[in-house]
């Protein structure tokens, strides 16, 4: 256990506090109380506290909240959102919690898709710890590692690492205001994770608040909540305060090229063929496929377009030629083909306007906020070219539909599925992402929810089955969820068994031992409990 002095004395302080001093007294205030009585040093945790008397309480609480379906006036609201700016903060979190019975949620980003971070639909009251003020980046670049904070993001973190070396990155997500806590919680992919793995196959150490609010770096939390808090989802283990993360070699100069065609141009055919070679390219290259809209000559007719988006480390030069080699159906020139730097391709593959400075990248702004729904799905057969043109039709049918196809192989077909709980691995040829997206929040949000169920629902037969694999990162509440908090490990594998496959079954015996209470839940967190030998044979 590593605490401070000062933090094991104001615990003791804590845990020794009547409740019912404080119990008849608001949330706010209560919260407050239990914080200020009983710390041996004087702190102004007022400032820490927004409640909904305060002015600034739903920016704040917007401020991060990525899916604005979940910023309407009827989501459930929480009582408190508390700002910790000391890890000490957090651990005061855990325990007042606690003792006053009030649930929490963490946010460090807020991408998570269903609010599970900062909503809660199962735990009244509750409040939000906003991780967003811890945020320090620490890079050591002759031990090729970094300790960062929980709320910072991952654009934060490529920048911090490019100012110290134009030949170091970090394999992570392609949107930058990610939260870099929760990203690495679902395993976290992105533009090299064909050459080095998932962020979360490259975290070195951690630094998590338990349930009795002790602060645990790995080697006194054990290899097994090690291995369950990298790629285990956030929300079930305990609070991370910070990540340490093993930096990546990247080259001086890397290619990226985007590449649209649409039905007109061939797509259909083009696509079956980028579905064969995918996941056998160059371990250097990323080469993902965006599906969507768009308008076919002036006449303003609606085709679809397909957009190859590509990250390669290495120069144009070789990239021609293993495209050449590998998919020379997509007819690339070098004039489609830009040089830069590697975190010059951050910005582009985050389709940053051309001549974006990586300043920002430190502005945690996400350009692309909506209302969405999405879900995911991984494919191991080639989806057959009939299947496709059903697939446009459909997706004919949304104003604006979205599909993104995450291509695999490379290091992800050399980890174990076993290795850390995130199990989609060797036999996947890509992931597809689909979603749909408005603006206005007096839209019929059922009907666009209702789409992306049909399009779920049309491609049964062309993806992985027994279970339906999913991205625990892309939580979807369509698969099941905890509605009460002694759900049972059974009622969870639904979900579960997708998200992690065998390796849920594991992440529930970590659950059981490090918190048997299930003080850290959400709706699909891991539930604590007995596995049955019928439910381990599933």
């Amino acid at each position: 256990m590593i605490l401070s002095s000062y933090a094991s004395l104001w615990i003791f302080g804590v845990l020794l506090l009547s409740p019912s001093l404080i119990i008849s007294l608001p949330i706010q205030d209560s919260f407050l109380q239990c914080l200020q009585k009983n710390s041996d040093i004087s702190f102004p945790f007022s400032t820490l506290l927004y409640s909904p008397a305060n002015s600034s309480f739903i920016s704040i609480l917007q401020s991060s909240a990525q899916n604005l379906r979940f910023t309407l006036s009827l989501t459930p609201k929480p009582e408190l959102i508390y700002k910790p700016v000391e890890e000490s903060h957090i651990q005061a979190a855990v325990i007042c919690s606690k003792q006053l019975g009030i649930h929490l949620r963490v946010r460090s980003g807020g991408h998570d898709r269903e609010g599970l971070s900062y909503v809660s639909q199962i735990d009244t009251p509750f409040i939000v710890v906003d991780l967003d003020m811890l945020r320090s980046i620490s890079i050591d670049i002759d031990g090729n590692s970094a300790w960062v904070q929980a709320g910072a993001t991952i654009g934060e973190l490529y920048y911090r690492i490019s100012e110290k070396s134009k030949n170091h990155g970090f394999p992570a997500g392609v949107c930058p205001s990610v939260g870099v806590g929760g990203h690495i919680t679902g395993g976290g992919y992105g533009s090299m994770f064909r050459k080095y793995g998932l962020a979360a196959d490259n975290v070195i150490d951690a630094r998590i608040i338990d349930a009795q609010g002790r602060v645990l770096d790995r080697k006194v939390m054990g290899e097994d909540l090690f291995w369950a808090i990298r790629g285990g989802g956030g929300g079930s283990f305990g609070i991370i305060s910070a990540w340490k993360v093993k930096l990546v070699p990247v080259p001086s100069t890397v290619t990226v090229f985007r590449v649209a065609k649409t039905l007109e141009q061939g797509a259909t055919k083009l696509l079956y063929r980028w579905q064969q070679v995918a996941d056998k390219l160059d371990d250097d290259l990323f080469l993902s496929v965006s599906v969507q809209l768009a308008n076919a000559g002036k006449k303003g007719k609606k085709t679809m377009s397909t957009s190859y988006d590509a990250m390669f480390l290495g120069d144009t030069k070789r990239l021609l030629q293993v495209m050449q080699e590998s998919f020379p159906e997509l007819g690339l020139q070098q004039q489609d083909c830009i040089e830069t730097s590697w975190i010059n391709s951050v910005l582009y593959m985050s389709f940053f306007p051309n001549n974006t400075t990586p300043e920002i990248l430190l502005q945690r702004n996400n350009l692309f906020k909506r209302y969405l729904k999405g879900k995911s799905d991984y494919v191991k057969e080639p989806i057959p070219e009939t299947a496709l043109e059903g697939l446009w039709e459909r997706l004919f049918e949304e104003e604006n539909p979205s599909m993104v196809l995450i291509p695999y192989g490379g290091m992800m077909n050399k980890i174990s599925e076993y290795q850390i709980p995130y199990p989609h691995r060797k036999g996947n040829l890509f992931m597809i992402d689909y979603s749909t997206s408005w603006k206005d929040p007096s839209e019929n949000a059922a009907k666009h929810i209702d789409w992306v169920k049909k399009i779920y629902e049309y491609m049964a037969p062309y993806v992985s089955m027994n279970p339906r694999e999913a991205y625990g990162n892309y939580r979807d509440l369509d698969l099941g969820m905890n509605e009460k908090t002694n759900t049972s490990c059974e009622e969870a594998s639904v979900w579960g068994t997708k998200y992690f496959k065998d390796n849920f079954y594991r992440l529930v015996q970590v659950k059981t031992r490090v918190d048997p209470d299930n003080f850290f839940r959400h709706e699909q967190s891991i539930p604590p409990g007995h596995i049955s030998e019928k439910e381990r044979l599933k």
